[in-house]
């Protein structure tokens, strides 16, 4: 089972703001002081981005290269897939998530509705409600 990264989407305001940054690129990477320590297990895992205290995409990832400055690249797929939304809170850098608490992927045709906001969907995870 692979392990996945989340991030936090940084300036975009929305999924279609995150998936403006995709368009027309055939390569996605994401710079990084430090490579994960757990960075042979995330390879073949996701980068589940978060917008306002919510997860709602991911990017597979393909791999880490070291870069002239001494930096890591995360490598993705320029595959953004949308997930069901689910609460996150926010952090700096990067934090491990497994397979089993990773949300699931919106299917083909599968139609989400509005996602909440995710200071709304935190709230109503912790009366319970979701």
């Amino acid at each position: 089972m692979p392990l996945h990264l989340t991030k936090i989407a940084f300036g975009a305001k929305s999924y279609d703001q995150l998936a403006g940054w995709y368009e027309g690129r055939s390569d996605i990477r994401l710079t990084t002081r430090n490579r994960p320590t757990r960075h042979e297990e995330v390879v073949g895992g996701s980068l589940y981005w978060i917008i306002n205290h919510a997860i709602v995409a991911r990017s597979p990832i393909t791999g880490f290269a070291k870069t002239e400055d001494g930096r890591w690249d995360i490598c993705l797929t320029p595959d953004l897939i949308r997930v069901h939304t689910q609460p996150k809170r926010a952090h700096q850098g990067w934090r491990y998530l497994t397979e089993d608490k990773a949300p699931r992927d919106v299917a083909a045709g599968e139609d989400i509705g509005d996602a909440l906001p995710g200071r709304l969907a935190m709230k109503l995870e912790r009366l319970g409600l979701v």
